[in-house]
């Protein structure tokens, strides 16, 4: 399997990524073509993101949409309609926003996390950082009354928090931290808080095992301004800090050693990214839920399509994964109208047979 995943990694265009990142040759991916991926992307984004504003429990309508739209426009002489304005701004509007940016975070951190350990498998959730965050939410919920000043988002932020200080405690070798260790410490962490959640699961009222279930599978209804705030900014600068290393990721991808020789602190970048990705994953569960395999099956998608160039593949996560739960999460709320499935439901139901597709093509 190892074998395997680093042909993944390594294998599209070796000497080629040499001499492109390390300054000499010429560069394997264009400024031209990021900018015509992204701006591709983009117009995928803003189509997303129309469907989901102008679709309602009746169905997709886009006049409402565009009333209040040109109500908006100075010199129109038009009134939006009060009812659908509400609806749109106060419910619609922070929805998608938040959806967006969620699965923005969630894809581009699970690009991080491929890339550092070095294994296909590795999402935003493999290190144990939802477990925390979810069990965080299960103690809010199971006992509101005595965590009121601080609420199930902050609480669950606590719990990321608290996790990724236990993993990067726990794993810390006289060597550093090895993708191995990381991987299986996050793995044992989230089996034990999977455990404790499961207990408060079974003493909870009937009353909250709804709240529970739907936090536990991803709710993006309740969305407020401060959470989509919160989460846009943590996204925001961990992107920066994820695009402004895509050169020393693309070397870290050919091994240690070849990265220190051009000229990369490998120690130094890894924990920084592995960092920045995990708050950024962490802020974003505290304001979703748990919401299984973006951080998975995205850079999967992308890097098939894009090929293995961070420069190209981190832009291309945010706008895709973006548009992706935006996507998902129109249909969790609008396929059963007017009752709406969890979002991380049919995320796995779109996840779980391109995993098996991909398994079945042995392409990781």
């Amino acid at each position: 399997m190892f074998r395997s995943s680093s042909r993944f990694f390594l294998k599209p265009r070796l000497s080629a990524s040499i001499k492109a990142s390390s300054g000499g040759g010429r560069p394997r991916v264009s400024p031209g073509r990021i900018v015509r991926v992204t701006l591709s992307f983009a117009v995928l984004l803003l189509l997303a993101a129309s469907v989901a504003l102008a679709t309602g429990a009746g169905g997709i309508a886009f006049s409402p949409l565009a009333g209040v739209l040109r109500g908006f426009l100075p010199g129109s002489g038009i009134t939006a309609d009060p009812t659908e304005t509400s609806i749109l701004l106060s419910i619609r509007l922070p929805r998608v926003l938040l959806a967006g940016i969620v699965g923005a975070a969630l894809s581009s951190s699970g690009v991080i996390f491929q890339a550092l350990l070095r294994n296909p498998l590795a999402d935003p959730y493999i290190l144990g950082i939802s477990g925390g965050a979810a069990l965080g939410a299960v103690i809010g919920i199971s006992f509101g009354a005595a965590f009121a000043s601080i609420g199930v988002p902050g609480l669950a932020f606590g719990g990321a928090l608290v996790t990724i200080f236990l993993i990067f405690s726990i794993s810390r070798t006289s060597s550093g931290h090895s993708g191995t260790t990381l991987l299986l410490t996050g793995v044992i962490i989230n089996a034990f808080f999977s455990a404790l959640i499961m207990f408060l699961v079974s003493i909870s009222t009937s009353g909250r095992l709804h709240s529970i279930l739907f936090w536990l599978m991803g709710n993006l209804s309740l969305a407020q301004g401060y959470e989509i705030a919160s989460t846009a900014t943590a996204l925001l600068i961990g992107f920066l800090v994820m695009f402004l290393h895509a050169r020393p990721l693309n070397l870290l991808a050919l091994g240690d050693e070849t990265a220190m020789q051009l000229g990369v602190d490998t120690k130094r970048t890894k924990v920084l990214l592995l960092v920045t990705a995990s708050l950024v994953t962490a802020t974003a569960v505290s304001a979703s839920g748990t919401i299984g395999f973006i951080g998975l099956i995205i850079p999967h998608m992308l890097r098939f399509m894009l090929g293995p160039d961070h420069r190209l593949l981190l832009p291309a996560s945010v706008l895709f994964g973006a548009t992706f739960l935006i996507v998902t999460d129109t249909i969790a709320r609008s396929i059963m109208a007017p009752f709406e499935l969890p979002v991380g439901v049919v995320t796995a139901l779109c996840g779980a047979p391109y995993f098996l597709y991909l398994m079945r093509r042995r392409t990781f």
